[in-house]
């Protein structure tokens, strides 16, 4: 073997992502050696651990945390009694939540005032809108996420489209462009969004990307953010995947926003990779959804990625010198071409650990105000009784509920899991469908021709209480018309499934039951 050779086969074993996942199987047989070395001393060591167990579970049930995770583990603890309680506790033991909490909350409280420099137009929404009144407050008076008018939508039905607008506003940049995304990977996409960042940074823009170390762990190069510091683009790896059993790694940013001098943002299910524009296949074709908005609401999504960007690298960004509108440059009002019928936006943000639940609250408060239908696409469907009472319980009343998920999925264990629950959905009235061409991505709600929200959050346990997450509440708009027929335009290319699809041989009745008690946990 050559020396050159050698080299390289030394640098491949010694990567990170090599390092990390051998500390993570080091870690994990050395717990199962403490435990299996019990047995030395099996009759002090059974009492020991079944005690700690029972401490475990009193913990667990007082705990403030939504029942499914509670019933996890319990089951969890129940089923291996004698190491179900340590292993809770090594999960949790390297978090260290408080502190992150006390940041957060602090982050949060310092940019509070900026997100309002707009003006506040929430009493002018309800005064057109009155029956939003509830969810508008919510946001606005205790999130924290205000209401905005002079805000011109464009919704986006495919990657395709949704990428050469993109392209299109990064080359009108002056200023600074802002982008966090959960997954990047080489290609047609990201590499001609770079080619245009490094020109931008170079004429001395201030170009920041932030990216998720989890959802890019295996799809960027060890170098990546290196090459992009040189380019004079400045970049933060959310929440670096470490070698340590902790429940912290969960937390993901799974986020997708690009904010471009505080006046056009983008927002929606897109990550920047092949396979979201179509240029490569997986699973089929890739429906998904995105929306841009240009005018005031730009500037709260603006502020989300600062917010978590300040988090992140602990900087102190005054937060006002980033407003980009002055005396003489305000955006256009709803009287300007462009700007006519936009009615209201309300961009909002999620995080889990604030223990605030924002994008459940948004689709729930959307479910519970339907009269007429209810038009939802979502990759996944697992829920916890919450969302699933407050469907079923509109299918009931009379409200056309939709759904449409994935014919072709990209986790088996997911699919099963999620096609658990049609059953019940079915039975109340609810009409599941498949998009069969491809992969559904798209996470949109849009109901009655009144609201309507695009965003990153899906509906299923780990985008509603484990990730950060973000969308685009729209209120009385011709763009609600655009996510209506979307949806109602993919829904020939799609299968219903019928209680007779549902109906299985007990096997396959019993593993996906099995599979939802671990739905909080996939």
């Amino acid at each position: 073997m050559t020396k050159k050779r050698l080299k390289k086969r030394l640098k491949f074993v010694f990567r990170r992502r090599v390092l990390v996942i051998l500390s993570l199987l080091g870690q994990i047989a050395l717990f199962i050696f403490l435990i299996a070395g019990t047995g030395t001393n099996i009759k002090y060591s059974y009492w020991v651990l079944s005690l700690l167990s029972i401490i475990v579970c009193i913990y667990i049930i007082n705990k403030h945390e939504k029942p499914g995770f509670k019933l996890t583990w319990i089951f969890i603890i129940l089923v291996f009694p004698l190491f179900g309680g340590i292993l809770y506790i090594l999960l949790n033991i390297w978090s260290n939540p408080k502190k992150i909490r006390r940041a957060l909350f602090k982050n949060i409280s310092d940019s509070r005032n900026a997100f309002s420099l707009p003006g506040d137009y929430l009493d002018e929404l309800i005064n057109n809108h009155p029956e939003f009144r509830t969810q508008a407050h919510y946001l606005q008076e205790y999130a924290g996420f205000p209401v905005y008018g002079n805000t011109r939508q464009e919704y986006f039905p495919s990657g395709e489209s949704f990428f050469y607008i993109v392209l299109e506003e990064l080359e009108k940049a002056q200023k600074y462009i802002f982008m966090e995304f959960f997954i990047l990977k080489e290609g047609l996409m990201l590499n001609s969004i770079l080619k245009i960042l490094e020109r931008k940074a170079a004429e001395g823009l201030d170009v920041r990307i932030m990216y998720d170390d989890m959802g890019c762990f295996f799809t960027l190069p060890p170098d990546f953010q290196k090459k992009l510091a040189q380019k004079g683009i400045k970049t933060f790896v959310f929440n670096r995947f470490k070698p340590i059993v902790s429940s912290l790694q969960n937390n993901r940013d799974h986020r997708k926003i690009i904010a471009i001098d505080g006046k056009v943002a983008f927002t929606g299910g897109l990550n920047l990779a092949d396979e979201y524009i179509n240029a490569v296949e997986r699973f089929g074709h890739w429906k998904d959804a995105a929306i841009l908005i240009e005018g005031y609401g730009a500037w709260s999504l603006t502020l989300i990625f600062l917010q978590m960007w300040n988090l992140s690298l602990k900087e102190k960004d005054d937060y006002a010198s980033f407003y980009p509108w002055k005396e003489n440059d305000e955006p256009k009002d709803k009287n300007h071409e462009g700007y006519e019928n936009c009615g209201y936006v309300q961009p909002y943000a999620d995080s889990p650990i604030d223990k605030e639940n924002i994008g459940e609250h948004v689709y729930i408060h959307i479910i519970t105000q339907a009269k007429k239908y209810l038009y939802i696409n979502t990759p996944y469907l697992i829920v916890d009784d919450n969302l699933l009472s407050a469907l079923t319980l509109a299918a009931k009343s009379g409200v056309d509920v939709r759904i449409i998920t994935p014919h072709r999925w990209d986790k088996w264990i997911v699919a099963i899991t999620s096609r658990s629950y049609y059953r019940r959905l079915i039975q109340a009235g609810v009409k599941i469908y498949e998009y069969t061409f491809g992969f559904n991505h798209g996470k949109t709600f849009v109901c009655d021709d009144k609201v309507a929200t695009v965003g990153t959050t899906n509906l299923d346990f780990r985008s509603l209480y484990l990730h950060f997450e973000c969308g685009v509440l729209i209120y009385g708009s011709e763009t609600i018309a655009a996510v209506k027929d979307d949806f109602l335009r993919i829904l020939p290319a799609s299968q219903e499934i019928t209680l007779k699809d549902c109906a299985r041989n007990l096997f396959q009745r019993i593993v996906p039951d099995i599979l939802r008690i671990f739905a909080p946990l996939m």
